[in-house]
C-alpha cells in the first residue's frame, strides 16, 4: 500500500490540474479501496491496445495517461523515422470524452512537431486503419473501448502498414513510455501541425469497401436488411455503403442510430449479445427481413441473424458467419483462378473448421494468436502471398487486406452479398451454413466468459490459469486428452508419447487441451477486460442436411455436459 499512497501523492504536484488533485486527495483521505484500485499498477497494452476505465489514477484513461503513451509514441516514431517529416492519424468513436481525449493526443503529437490529421468526427475503426495508408502516415491512433461499457475508454496504436503495433514495436514503444514520467509529456500544442480531415477520406474508404465487398449479386431488391448501430460509429458508414451496392430495402433502427456514449437502449452494445440485437430482431419479424446486422461502438465487430430452417431470425455466432464469408470468398476466388500463393487466416481459439475448408480449397491455412493484429502481421510478413480474408470467434471478419483490422464495414456488405445470392438461388444464408457443415464437418462452438474486476480479481484469474496448468485435464466429456498446448511456453506435448514439440509463434497466455475425439477447450485470460474466457469446441459429421437438427441436438447436449464437467453450465 505504500508504493500505491506514493504513486498516487505524485499527482498532487503543480503538473496536474487543480481538479484532479483534489480528487486524490479526496481518494487519499476517504476511500483507500478505489484509490487502491486506481493506483496499484499502469494501464497496459494488451491483444486491442490499452483499454480501462476512464477517470485520474495510473489504472485509468485519461488526459494524463493517453499523453504519457502519446510522448512515449512520439519518441519512438522520431527515434525510427529520424529522417522523415512524421505524420499520424487520429479517430475517434461515440464514447464519453473521446472527442476530448482525442484532440489531446493530437496536441502531444503536434507538441512534438509532428504532423497530425485529426477525422472532425467520429469514425469507424476500420476507415482509421485504411488512412494510415491512404494518407501515407507513419502511425494511426483510434480512442475507443470497442464493446466494453459506458465507463471505459480506450487507445489503439495502428503502424504505417495499418495495422495494429505487434513485435517488436509494441514492446520498444511500451519501454519508451515507461522510461518517462507525467511531467516529461509535452502537451503545449502547435495548432498550425494539426489537420481536420473528414470526406476525402470517406470517400476514398467507402470506395474500397465496395470494391472489396460488392459481387453484384442479382435480386437486391427482393432482399430486406435491418441495420443497427447500437449508438455507435458505423452509421457513419453502412447505410450508404448498403445503398452504393444496390441495397435500397435497408431499415434503421432509429432509436439506435444517434451516437451516444451512454449506449441507452442496451445493457451491452456487444452484438455478441443477443439482447444488443432484440431491437433489430423484432423489427425484421415485424416487416419480415432476411437479414439482421448490428455493429459495436467502433464498427469492427458485427453480429448477424438470420432466418434458420423454421423461418425465424437467429442469431450466428462469430465462427458461424466466418465460415460462410471465407467460404463465399474462396468460392469467388476459384471462379477467377487461384494462383497458388493465396492464403486464408484465423485465431487459434476459432473454429477448427476454416482448416478443413481450406485444405478442400488448396489453399493455405495459416493460424495466429487472438487479435487481428497478428492478421494484420501475417499480410506485411508475407507480402508475397494473396490474404483472402479471415477472421476470428469474437465477431471480427477482414475482406482482403485494403483495410488491416477487424471491419464491420466491409463485412455487413459481404455478408448482405452472401445472403441475397442464396436467396436468389432458392437457398438461405442458413442453409448455405448447413451446407458447409456437411462437407467439411459440424463444429459447433461455444464461449464462457468470467468476468473478475480488480486487483483480487487479476490474482484470481492468475491463480485459475496456474492451476489449469499444474493439473491438467485428463479427459473432456469421457475423451481422453491427446495434446497440451501451451503458448506461454511454446510447448506442445503429446499427452500419449509424452513428446514435447515447439509452437512457432509468439507467447501468449493461452492453454488448449484437445481430446481423442477432437473436441477442443482453451482458456485465455482477456488482454483488455477483466475476463477468463473459455472456449469449447465440438464436432461431429454431418451426412446430410436432413440431419442437420439431430447432430445439433447432440452437439448442444454435449456441450451442456462438458460445462458442467468445467463447472461453467
Amino acid at each position: 500500500m505504500d508504493a500505491i499512497l506514493e504513486s498516487a501523492k505524485s499527482w498532487l504536484t503543480d503538473f496536474f490540474d487543480p481538479s484532479v488533485k483534489k480528487e486524490i486527495q479526496d481518494l487519499i483521505e476517504n476511500d483507500t479501496d478505489e484509490l487502491q484500485d486506481r493506483f496499484y499498477k499502469n494501464m497496459e497494452f494488451g491483444t486491442g491496445g490499452m483499454r480501462g476505465i476512464m477517470g485520474v489514477g495510473t489504472n485509468r484513461i485519461n488526459k494524463y495517461t493517453l499523453g504519457k503513451s502519446t510522448q512515449g509514441l512520439s519518441n519512438y516514431l522520431k527515434k525510427t523515422y529520424a529522417n522523415d517529416s512524421l505524420k499520424v492519424v487520429i479517430a475517434y468513436d461515440c464514447r464519453h470524452n473521446s472527442d476530448t481525449l482525442a484532440r489531446t493526443v493530437a496536441e502531444v503529437f503536434s507538441a512534438n512537431g509532428i504532423q497530425v490529421y485529426l477525422f472532425s468526427a467520429l469514425r469507424t475503426t476500420p476507415e482509421l486503419s485504411f488512412a494510415v495508408r491512404y494518407l501515407s502516415c507513419h502511425a494511426g491512433v483510434v480512442l475507443t473501448a470497442s464493446h466494453n461499457p459506458p465507463e471505459y475508454n480506450g487507445y489503439k496504436v495502428y503502424w504505417t502498414d495499418g495495422g495494429q503495433i505487434v513485435p517488436p514495436q509494441d514492446g520498444e514503444i511500451i519501454a519508451e513510455i515507461n522510461a518517462l514520467s507525467f511531467e516529461d509529456v509535452n502537451f503545449k500544442a502547435d495548432e498550425n501541425l494539426i489537420e481536420l480531415i473528414d470526406t476525402k477520406v470517406d470517400e476514398a474508404f467507402m470506395k474500397a469497401s465496395v470494391a472489396n465487398g460488392n459481387f453484384n449479386t442479382s435480386g437486391k431488391d427482393n432482399f430486406k436488411i435491418v441495420f443497427t448501430s447500437l449508438h455507435g460509429t458505423s452509421i457513419t458508414a453502412i447505410p450508404e455503403v448498403l445503398k452504393r451496392s444496390g441495397y435500397n430495402n435497408v431499415t434503421i433502427i432509429e432509436e439506435q442510430a444517434t451516437p451516444d456514449g451512454n449506449f441507452p437502449t442496451v445493457e451491452s452494445p456487444n452484438p455478441e449479445e443477443p439482447e444488443a440485437l432484440s431491437m433489430a430482431i423484432k423489427k425484421a419479424e415485424q416487416i419480415q427481413a432476411d437479414m439482421v446486422v448490428g455493429t459495436d461502438p467502433d464498427s469492427d465487430r458485427l453480429g448477424i441473424a438470420v432466418r434458420n430452417l423454421e423461418g425465424e431470425i437467429e442469431l450466428l455466432n462469430g465462427n458461424q458467419t466466418m465460415v460462410l464469408m471465407t467460404k463465399f470468398l474462396l468460392e469467388k476466388q476459384r471462379q477467377k483462378g487461384f494462383k497458388g500463393n493465396e492464403f486464408i487466416a484465423t485465431t487459434i481459439v476459432s473454429t477448427p473448421m476454416l482448416e478443413k475448408m481450406a485444405m478442400a480449397y488448396g489453399v493455405e491455412y495459416k493460424t495466429a494468436l487472438t487479435g487481428f493484429k497478428w492478421i494484420g502481421k501475417m499480410i506485411k510478413d508475407f507480402p508475397q502471398q494473396q490474404f483472402i480474408g479471415g477472421g476470428e470467434e469474437s465477431f471480427g471478419y477482414m475482406v482482403g487486406d485494403f483495410v488491416r483490422d477487424k471491419d464491420a464495414v466491409t463485412s455487413t456488405l459481404l455478408a448482405c452479398e452472401i445472403a441475397t445470392d442464396a436467396k436468389a438461388k432458392g437457398s438461405s444464408f442458413y442453409k448455405d451454413l448447413i451446407d458447409c457443415y456437411v462437407n467439411y464437418g459440424f463444429y459447433k462452438e461455444k464461449l464462457v466468459s468470467l468476468t473478475k474486476k480488480g486487483m483480487e480479481g487479476a490474482a484470481e484469474i492468475k491463480q485459475m490459469m496456474i492451476d489449469f496448468k499444474e493439473n491438467p485435464v485428463k479427459e473432456i466429456d469421457g475423451s481422453k486428452v491427446i495434446v497440451v498446448d501451451d503458448y506461454n511456453t511454446s510447448t506442445s506435448k503429446n499427452m500419449t508419447t509424452g513428446e514435447v514439440s515447439e509452437i512457432d509463434i509468439p507467447k501468449s497466455n493461452v492453454l488448449i487441451y484437445t481430446a481423442e475425439d477432437g473436441t477442443r477447450m482453451a482458456a485465455r485470460p482477456s488482454g483488455t477486460e477483466p475476463k477468463i474466457k473459455f472456449y469449447f469446441s465440438t464436432n461431429a459429421p454431418l451426412d446430410k442436411a436432413e440431419n442437420f437438427k439431430k447432430v445439433n441436438q447432440e452437439l448442444e447436449a454435449k456441450i451442456g455436459r462438458i460445462l458442467s464437467e468445467f463447472n461453467l453450465g
